[in-house]
C-alpha cells in the first residue's frame, strides 16, 4: 500500500486516530484529523500533530474536504454509519479501520482474539505465554498499545498478540489472523447495532481472510459461536467448560484437557490457577489453544498460567477491611459480564454488595435477576441507568442509590458483614460519570483503599 502523496482523513482523535495521523504523515500522506469535540477538548497527544503537519478539523468535517480525500481512517467509536463515512465511501475513497492500515505493514504472525467477554484477560495471557515459551511476541490493539504503533517493531520471526473490537472488526479487508479466537457473543453495544445478529456478523469478521493452515478457536458452549465452525476455510480448535469434546480443549471435573485424534492430555488442574470463576476457565482453555496453535510446549504454558493473575479491573481483588473483600470488575461493561462476574462468587451466596450502574448499552438487565436473588445481599446504584436497574431488578434485592463512587463505596462497606465481598461490576459503560472503566476501577480502589484505619 502506497502512502506518500495520499490525501487522508483521520476521523476520531483518540489514542488509535493519534497513531493513525501519526504514522500516515511521517510517510509522506497530507493528514487531517477530525473529531466532534472542540479543539479545547482534544488530547494533547492529538494537538501536538500539529508539529508534524496534521491538520485539526473539529465536528463533522466539511463536504468540500471530504471531496478531496481518497483515504478515510475510521477510529473504533465512530460509527461506519455516520454520515461523514457514508458520504467518503460513494465519493470513492478508501474507507479502513486502522486495525486494518496496520495489518499492510506489520510483520510476523497475528493472533487476533475478540468476544464480548474476556478479550483482555487472554490477550494478555496469550502474551505472557507465547513470552514465556521463548518467541518473540508484542501485545496490543483493542488493549494498550495501538496495532499501529507496533509496526516498527514487528519482526518476520514474531507474533503480535491483538485484542480487537467488533467496531475495529467492521472495517476490516485484508486483516489474516494465522489464529483467531471468538470467545462468546452475548448481547452488548444494542446502542451502535440493530440487532445480536448485526453485533455477531462483525465479531465474525475476525475469520474473514483465514485459510485452511490457519486456526479458529471457537466456545463450544455459545451456541452463536459454535455454529459458525462448520462454514470456516480454518482448521476449528473448539473449547468447552460444559461438556467432553472429541476433539478440542475443555473442562473435565477439576482438570483441563487437550484432545486431539493422537489421544488427550491434562494440561493442568483449575486448582492451580489464579482466576476466579468459570468463565476464566473459558479464557484460560482459549489460551491453551492460542498457545498450542504458535507452537508453545504445553508444560510452559501451564507454567505461566499458574503464576498468572488477574488483569487490572478485571476481578481484581483490591483489599480485605474489617473482614470485607473488595473486587474491582470495572470491565464488566455489559450484563452477561456481570452475570459471569457474580458466577466467581458462587461460593459466596447471599453475601455480595453490588456496585451496579453507568451509562446503560439498550440491553436487559432481567438476565442478572437469578443470580442476584442468589448471590447478592444488596445492591448500590449508580450512574445514568441507575432507575432503570431499579425497575428492572428493584424486587430482585435490597438496594440502594449512591451519589457517586465514594458514596457507593462507603454504603457498600456499610452493608456488608464480615466475611462479605464489596463487588463492583457495573454492567454498564462508564462514560457517564468517567472518562473510561479504568479511570472507574482506579477510583473505585482509591475509595476503598481510604476506607482502611
Amino acid at each position: 500500500m502506497e502512502i506518500k502523496g495520499r490525501k487522508a482523513l483521520v476521523i476520531g482523535a483518540a489514542r488509535s486516530g493519534i497513531a493513525s495521523a501519526r504514522f500516515l504523515a511521517q510517510r509522506g500522506a497530507t493528514v487531517a484529523l477530525t473529531d466532534r469535540k472542540p479543539l479545547s477538548e482534544w488530547k494533547p497527544e492529538a494537538l501536538e500533530l500539529k508539529t508534524e503537519g496534521v491538520g485539526m478539523v473539529e465536528g463533522d468535517p466539511p463536504s468540500w474536504l471530504l471531496d478531496q480525500i481518497d483515504l478515510v481512517v475510521v477510529s473504533p467509536g465512530v460509527p461506519t454509519k455516520s454520515i461523514p463515512v457514508r458520504y467518503a465511501d460513494r465519493r470513492g475513497a478508501e474507507v479502513i479501520g486502522e486495525i486494518e492500515l496496520a495489518s499492510r505493514f506489520l510483520q510476523g504472525r497475528i493472533v487476533a482474539i475478540t468476544g464480548t467477554n474476556g478479550k483482555t484477560t487472554t490477550t494478555s495471557l496469550i502474551g505472557q505465554m507465547l513470552k514465556d515459551a521463548g518467541m518473540h511476541v508484542q501485545v496490543g490493539g483493542n488493549i494498550g498499545t495501538p496495532l499501529i504503533s507496533m509496526i516498527d517493531s514487528s519482526r518476520d520471526d514474531g507474533w503480535s498478540v491483538v485484542e480487537v473490537s467488533s467496531f475495529q472488526l467492521e472495517t476490516i479487508v485484508d486483516f489474516h489472523p494465522t489464529v483467531a479466537a471468538v470467545l462468546n457473543v452475548t448481547p452488548n453495544h444494542m446502542d451502535r447495532y440493530e440487532s445480536v445478529n448485526d453485533y455477531a456478523a462483525a465479531k465474525h469478521n475476525v475469520f474473514r481472510n483465514q485459510a485452511p493452515g490457519d486456526v479458529a478457536i471457537l466456545n463450544a458452549d455459545d451456541a452463536i459461536v459454535s455454529s459458525w465452525a462448520s462454514g470456516l476455510r480454518a482448521h476449528v480448535v473448539p473449547f468447552s467448560v460444559q461438556s467432553e469434546l472429541e476433539e478440542g480443549l475443555f473442562l473435565r471435573g477439576r482438570e483441563l484437557v487437550s484432545r486431539t485424534k493422537d489421544g488427550e492430555r491434562v494440561l493442568m488442574n483449575r486448582d492451580e490457577m489464579q482466576l476466579r470463576g468459570t468463565h476464566n476457565v473459558e479464557n484460560v482453555l482459549a489460551a491453551f489453544a492460542a498457545g498450542l496453535a504458535c507452537g508453545a510446549a504445553p508444560d510452559s504454558l501451564r507454567g505461566t498460567v499458574r503464576k498468572f493473575k488477574p488483569v487490572k479491573h478485571r476481578l481484581e481483588e483490591v483489599a480485605e477491611i474489617n473482614g470485607v473483600r473488595f473486587f474491582n470488575d470495572s470491565k464488566a461493561t455489559s450484563v452477561d459480564a456481570t452475570a459471569k462476574a457474580l458466577e466467581a462468587f458462587a461460593d459466596d451466596a447471599g453475601r455480595v454488595i453490588l456496585i451496579l450502574g453507568g451509562l446503560g448499552k439498550k440491553a436487559p438487565y432481567t438476565p442478572l435477576a437469578e443470580l442476584i436473588k442468589a448471590c447478592v445481599r444488596k445492591m448500590i446504584l449508580i450512574g445514568e441507568d441507575a432507575k432503570t436497574i431499579e425497575s428492572e431488578l428493584g424486587s430482585v434485592a435490597a438496594f440502594e442509590h449512591a451519589s457517586d463512587m465514594r458514596d457507593a463505596v462507603a454504603k457498600g462497606f456499610s452493608a456488608a458483614e464480615a466475611g462479605d465481598v464489596v463487588l463492583l461490576a457495573p454492567a454498564c459503560a462508564s462514560f457517564d460519570m468517567f472518562k473510561s472503566f479504568e479511570e472507574r476501577g482506579k477510583i473505585f480502589k482509591e475509595e476503598v483503599l481510604a476506607l482502611r484505619p
